[in-house]
This record gives C-alpha cells, sequence and structure tokens, in this order.
C-alpha cells in the first residue's frame, strides 16, 4: 500500500467542512450495514479508488470486457481516481452530501471504514455474499483480517490479501544443517550460528521502521496472544506493561547480538529486500507482496526455488500460535448500502467468483478471493506454498501499528531503528508509544 504527499494548499477547510459534515451525518445514525437488496442501482458503477493502486482498476477493466461484460452492458463501470492521501477527506465529504459512489477504496485510517459501517453506509458482506451463493469463495484468514480492522464487521471485499512471515535462503540453511526453526529460542540459535560462520542472519529497513516492528508485533502476539494489541488500544493493557516492555528488548537484542544489518538505520526498503536476494542475508521478514521480487529472475540472484517461507516462531509459554499470520488486505474496497441494487449485486457477485483468478494471472498479485486449484498449479512454488499457508489459515493478528493513532504509528517507524542500535531502550520506547496513544 503505498502513500502520496499531502497536497496541503487549499485543502483544509475542505476537510474540517468534510468532517463536520461526516460527523452530523453519522450521528444521526446507528447500527451496522445496512441488509443486501435495499438500495437502489445507479446509472452507473463508479469506482472511487485511490490513484496510486496499479492492480486493481486493470483487473476490473480487463473483467468488464471479458467475464463480467453482462453486467458491464447493465451498469457500465466507471474508474475514477484521486490521490490515496486525499480518499480519507472525500469520502468524508461524499458521506457529507449523501453522494457516496456505489464502490469506493477505503481510506486510510480503518476506523474511519467502522464509522461508515456503524451509520448503516455499507453492505453487510455476510449477509450479502451468503445470499449470492459465493460466500465461500473468500479465504476466511481475510474476512478475519478485515473485521479485525474494521470493528468486527465483513464490510470491505479483500481485493488484496498478505500474510508477514520469515523469507529464508534454503541453501544457506542446508549448509549448516538447519531446518525451519519452530521456537524463537531456535531461531536464535540460528542466528549465532549463521553470525559466528560469517553470515549476516537477518536484513530490515530501519529507514522504514516498520518491518522491525513486525518483528516486535511478531513477538508480542506468539508470547501474550492475538488479541495482545487490541488490548492495548482499548486500554486494558499499556506498552509499558512489563510483558511489553520484554518483548521490545528481545527484538533490542537481535540488534545487540549483531543479528541485524549495521547500517540498520540508514538502509531503505529495496536496499534490505537487495541484500536477501543477492545473498548477503540469511533471512527476510515480509511480506507476502516480496513476492513478485522473489519471483522475478533478474532481481533474485539466489533464485527463487532457494527461498523459503516459514511462520514467526513459537514463544516458549505463549499465548499465540503460529497459524495465526500477520495478515493485511491492502487498501480494500467496499460498496455503498444506498445504491446496493439488483444490477450491482450481479456485479459483486461476478467479481467475487473472478477477481482472484485474473488477479494473480495478469497482475501476480495475490487476492482474498479463492482461485481454482489448476490455476495454482501453474504458479511458481513458492506462491503455490503461500496460497496453502493462506488456505489453511483461519485466523489472522494484525500489525504493530494497526490500531496506533497516527502519531504513535510515526514515533514508532522514526525510532525502532535507535532501540536496535541501543540509543533507546525498550522502556524509553514503548513508553514515549504509550505516551502517544494516552494523548489520543
Amino acid at each position: 500500500m503505498t502513500t502520496a504527499q499531502w497536497r496541503r494548499l487549499g485543502r483544509r477547510s475542505l476537510f474540517v467542512a468534510a468532517a463536520t459534515a461526516s460527523a452530523l451525518v453519522l450521528a444521526a445514525c446507528s447500527g451496522g450495514g445496512a441488509p443486501a437488496g435495499e438500495g437502489a442501482d445507479p446509472q452507473k458503477l463508479e469506482y472511487l479508488v485511490n490513484a496510486e493502486n496499479g492492480n486493481i482498476p486493470p483487473v476490473l477493466e480487463s473483467m468488464a470486457s471479458g467475464v463480467c461484460e453482462a453486467e458491464n452492458e447493465a451498469l457500465p463501470l466507471e474508474i475514477n481516481s484521486i490521490p490515496q492521501a486525499d480518499l480519507d477527506g472525500q469520502i468524508q465529504l461524499l458521506v457529507g452530501q449523501d453522494a457516496l459512489p456505489a464502490m469506493f477504496a477505503a481510506g486510510g485510517t480503518p476506523a474511519e471504514g467502522a464509522k461508515l459501517w456503524n451509520a448503516g453506509k455499507l453492505v453487510d458482506f455476510d449477509e450479502s455474499l451468503e445470499e449470492l451463493g459465493v460466500l465461500d469463495q473468500i479465504e476466511p484468514g481475510a474476512i478475519s483480517t478485515i473485521k479485525a480492522l474494521y470493528g468486527g464487521a465483513f464490510s470491505f471485499l479483500p481485493f488484496q490479501y498478505n500474510i508477514e512471515g520469515i523469507f529464508y535462503n534454503k541453501q544457506m540453511f542446508a549448509d549448516h544443517g538447519f531446518e525451519e526453526p519452530k521456537t524463537w529460542d531456535e531461531l536464535l540459535e540460528v542466528a549465532e550460528a549463521l553470525k559466528a560462520d560469517g553470515v549476516l542472519p537477518f536484513t530490515a529497513s530501519g529507514e522504514q521502521g516498520w518491518p522491525i516492528t513486525r518483528l516486535l508485533s511478531g513477538y508480542i502476539f506468539r508470547s501474550l496472544g492475538p488479541d495482545a494489541l487490541r488490548k492495548v488500544a482499548d486500554g486494558e493493557a499499556k506498552l509499558t506493561d512489563p510483558e511489553y516492555v520484554e518483548a521490545a528488548a528481545a527484538i533490542a537484542d537481535l540488534g545487540a547480538k549483531g543479528y541485524l544489518n549495521e547500517n540498520i538505520a540508514s538502509l531503505d526498503y529495496d536496499g534490505a529486500q537487495n541484500e536477501f536476494l543477492e545473498g548477503n542475508a540469511a533471512m527476510f521478514y515480509m511480506g507476502t507482496w516480496a513476492l513478485t521480487a522473489i519471483n522475478d529472475p533478474e532481481g533474485n540472484k539466489i533464485g527463487a526455488d532457494n527461498v523459503g517461507f516459514m511462520p514467526f516462531p513459537a514463544v516458549d509459554g505463549g499465548a499465540g500460535d503460529i497459524g495465526q499470520y500477520p495478515s493485511n488486505v491492502g487498501l480494500p474496497s467496499t460498496f455503498g448500502s444506498a445504491t446496493y441494487g439488483p444490477k450491482v449485486q450481479s456485479w459483486v457477485k461476478c467479481i467475487t467468483e473472478n477477481f482472484g483468478e485474473m488477479s494473480l494471472v495478469e497482475q501476480n498479485t495475490i487476492s482474498g478471493f479463492k482461485v481454482p486449484d489448476e490455476v495454482w498449479a501453474e504458479q511458481p512454488q513458492l506462491t503455490q506454498d503461500v496460497h496453502e499457508r493462506i488456505s489453511g489459515s483461519t485466523e489472522s493478528v494484525l500489525w504493530f501499528e494497526a490500531l496506533f493513532n497516527a502519531k504513535a504509528g510515526q514515533d514508532s517507524s522514526k525510532n525502532v531503528s535507535l532501540l536496535v542500535t541501543g540509543q533507546m531502550s525498550p522502556e524509553e520506547f514503548m513508553g514515549l508509544l504509550q505516551t502517544d496513544l494516552d494523548a489520543g
């Protein structure tokens, strides 16, 4: 999911007005999503999407002239784009005008999507897809992720779906006689042996920051359970509680023991990824969006067949499970309840039945829509392995900053490199973020 720069000039008054109008409309409504079939079809299937999204629009356009041609003739697809940074404000403005399009991408803040659901502005896909006979075409893990992000409701569709874990160099592991570590202690043993042999155990980007905080949330979920960060968001726990600080200390130790890049603070995403793909590091924690680079024979110098994928390991005595993969759905899209008539529902049925396959084949992108087995069989072996893990997962977790406010998210990414380079203690790092959360 990409991030555009704010176009600040001339927009502040627009966003204030939009937020005010949206607040009035949402305050006047209550309850969850609207039942299927109560909307009135619009004149066209307008789709408002972030301009940076290069995957979804081409697939939908291909479907409109192919497998969904009949649906498109009855209700023509029209795609309109807007910079992602402006999307939240535009949706708020349209809510205030009671003018939401039939289909639109989520804004960057999941809490805003939850508000739309609570106001009855979105479709209940649990109900609608069941009535359309296609609910079983959605991966259960993708539904779990959406519900975790958007207030417990299946109110968005997973046009993209990624799980996260550790990519590793299979040849390096074989040369040292390693199998996939199942526990954190086993992972540390592998890292120590690699370092002793002159091999960098992990590569990660400290410039971006979030690739390191993904390690932190991975440890938290395994040690404290899948609801550990939800408890922090709900005020039932604090990041400064000893067990959360202990998790930060475990990740800080990776840096202290020399298991991470020496230049980690200045290393960007591409640089960290290249360290792995060029054979300079044994492991790389990342989401499965990295499959695009891994399956690229020009950029991947170690070869796609030499890359394995494993879940974040268990923490001894922990409450989490290695089958609970951190997951995200990119920037998902939804349908407005007011315009959810029979023609729109026909489009939704066609999308649900076909988008997954077409996105995989045409865009090399995994979605949360199921794909026929024979199509998966034509994909690279690692992609097939990821698919098996997705299909076998019924519960997902989020990521470290998913439920944070903007300030906490920014400070997390900005300061985590200081944590792993010893310039900030675990107590200081978690204390800073908790202060941000307490400020609201």
